[in-house]
């Protein structure tokens, strides 16, 4: 029996590539992605196994390339569907009421809901691109939210709260995984759920949840912390978008 991979110690840059080859193996639950033969293990010694076979070659493929540049170390950042599936497998079954509370707590200050002062450009800039993923989600999963003007906290209808809480209770491992990433990552529930749940793209997500960071370098000139920031925003939301498209293959 081969034994499973052990996880090398790591470096402040990273940890060195031990293997030389990734590849997809039937399995008893799905299609499980091994390093030279060996299965991976995830943090709580769950194998690295999924029902989906695009979703294992797509997870194959990032480990064939981890490693690969950069004085031959990896990072967590060059696993990024990894991660997702650790979640997805380990995580939400473990800890599911807890990563529930916790997306939720999004919707109580969902970003959509603050607005600039009225007549302003960003005010109507905000009225036109987050007012319809607000009516999106009442249309959607009949939560309507609640909107005021400036950053004093403002109580969400608890109905509204309960429809929500629903939705993810409802939603699958897959889902919930997704969502533990783009919510937190677009710092919006409605537009994290979006990314899940609708027909949009992660650069027009990205580009809603930071209307306000945009208007700013309009005003003052490009800030590479913003753009970066956008940057990895976008990133995080595409690899789990990804991730839920493949999943669902």
């Amino acid at each position: 029996m081969n034994e499973s991979v052990k996880q090398p110690v790591a470096t402040p840059a990273g940890r060195k590539r031990f293997w030389k080859h990734a590849e997809v193996v039937p399995a008893e639950n799905g299609y499980a992605v091994q390093l030279d033969g060996r299965p991976i293990k995830l943090p709580e010694r769950t194998p690295l196994c999924v029902p989906s076979r695009a979703l294992a070659e797509a997870l194959a493929a990032e480990w064939q390339e981890a490693g690969q540049q950069v004085g031959g170390l990896f990072r967590a950042e060059d696993l990024p569907l990894t991660g997702i599936v650790g979640s997805m497998l380990e995580r939400i079954p473990q800890q599911k009421a807890g990563v529930v509370e916790s997306l939720l707590a999004y919707a109580g200050t969902d970003l959509l809901c603050y607005r600039a002062s009225a007549g302003s450009s960003l005010a109507q800039a905000q009225q036109e691109q987050w007012g319809k993923w607000l009516a999106w989600c009442a249309n959607a999963f009949g939560a309507q939210f609640a909107v005021s003007e400036g950053v004093m906290p403002i109580a969400q209808n608890a109905e509204t709260l309960a429809k929500l809480r629903g939705v993810l209770e409802a939603a699958t491992p897959a889902e919930l995984a997704a969502l533990a990433v783009t919510i937190p990552a677009l710092g919006s529930f409605v537009l994290g759920l979006a990314a899940v749940k609708a027909d949009t793209t992660p650069e027009a997500l990205a580009a809603c949840a930071t209307l306000d960071e945009q208007a700013q370098m309009q005003r003052w000139g490009q800030d590479t912390e913003i753009t970066d920031r956008i940057a990895t925003l976008t990133r995080d939301v595409a690899d789990a978008m990804r991730f839920l498209a493949l999943a669902r293959q």
